[in-house]
């Protein structure tokens, strides 16, 4: 390995590799070497298109075929954006051959999916992460920090949460993302994954003991096996009183909510997925107080903004570059860190009791590590 920079692989050139392309080349300690694809014109034509768009000094080489890569030695670590049901074959692969591994999510198929995944790495002493970029935001800590304050929030009683896009016909007609073979979980996967991690973040990576799922649309592409869920709700309840609702939806417009509700106050942030553009990042906590004396009635705002000076993309200190930093310090160190893949799984855990809630008429499901 490099002594200063991770060597990173792409398997695969799907349109979010464009995106970290540039992280790798923003972070200052990864390089991205080699770029392969099931044909090597598709690999060379990925890498000719980032190349006009974000240059970089040394081009990484084009490779045929996702096994040619694994055997280089000039790769350190590999990125997987392969489709969900390609991606536990791959994992694996990668982990034997003795690199670390970045994985889009959602993670795998299913728990017993990822579980073999998570282990192939741990025996091969590699790094296994997700690709959830807003995790590596310098909002994330400081949100925690309020959360965790005693008084900004108290007691957390309620977390709803919305992430959704609505999709163009050819989405709907083409996609991956509509097709039960590739991308069995739908929008669950797609935009739930980011929906739940954010209601484990806020209480601080507790697993409901129950969950309630409920498809509410659902289609597939021409050549899809079965539908895959469009539109999609779910209900996590915890120990201690605490709840978390989320939506997710391919039909419903740009939306990227999160409120956190508790018995002293609030906080929201409206962009907690994908920052909106500029250089500064914010979350508002509102502890109203209702005030009622003689006749007067009034209910007085009480807010305050939490400014973060960060970047919303294609910038050094983004969110996505910082995965990508992170990571790469955790390759080049040989010590990987086992806080990631445990919340991949347990993100993976409540997905996946909410879509079996929701196969069976949207009965109550117990959640089990």
């Amino acid at each position: 390995m490099s002594e200063s920079k991770c060597r990173w692989g792409i398997l695969g050139a799907a349109m979010i590799a464009k995106k970290n392309w540039d992280a790798i080349r923003n972070s200052g300690n990864g390089v991205v070497t080699a770029v392969a694809s099931r044909k090597k014109a598709s690999a060379q034509a990925f890498i000719d298109e980032c190349q006009l768009s974000r240059p970089v000094r040394e081009l990484p080489e084009a490779i045929e075929g996702y096994e040619a890569l694994l055997q280089r030695d000039d790769v350190d670590a590999v990125y997987i954006p392969l489709p969900t049901g390609l991606r536990k074959e791959w994992v694996i692969k990668a982990a034997q051959a003795g690199k670390h591994v970045m994985c889009e999510k959602p993670c795998a198929v299913s728990v017993s999916d990822l579980k073999e995944m998570i282990a192939a790495c741990e025996e091969n002493n590699v790094q296994f992460m997700d690709g959830v970029m807003y995790m590596h935001s310098k909002r994330m800590p400081e949100l925690r920090k309020v959360i965790d304050d005693g008084e900004s929030v108290g007691k957390i009683k309620r977390i709803q949460s919305h992430f959704s896009f609505c999709a163009p016909e050819e989405f709907i007609q083409g996609n991956i993302r509509v097709s039960s073979e590739l991308e069995p979980q739908g929008c669950v996967g797609d935009l739930g994954w980011y929906t739940i991690r954010m209601s484990l973040f806020a209480m601080n990576y507790e697993l409901p003991q129950q969950v309630v799922g409920r498809q509410l649309s659902q289609h597939g592409r021409e050549d899809s096996p079965s539908p895959v869920p469009m539109e999609f709700s779910g209900e996590l309840l915890f120990q201690n009183g605490a709840s978390a609702g989320f939506y997710n939806s391919f039909l419903t417009e740009h939306q990227q909510l999160v409120h956190i509700s508790g018995s002293k106050g609030n906080i929201t942030l409206n962009d907690f997925v994908l920052p909106w553009c500029g250089n500064e990042m914010s979350f508002e906590v509102n502890n109203a107080v209702f005030d009622f004396t003689g006749c007067v009635c009034v209910m007085e705002k009480h807010t305050r903004i939490h400014h973060i000076g960060e970047y919303s993309n294609n910038a050094p200190d983004s969110q996505e570059t910082n995965l990508f930093r992170t990571f790469s310090k955790l390759a080049l160190t040989g010590k990987p860190d086992p806080f990631w893949p445990e919340i991949a799984l347990k993100t993976q855990i409540v997905m996946d009791a909410c879509l079996e809630s929701a196969r069976n008429g949207s009965v109550p499901v117990d959640v089990k590590a």
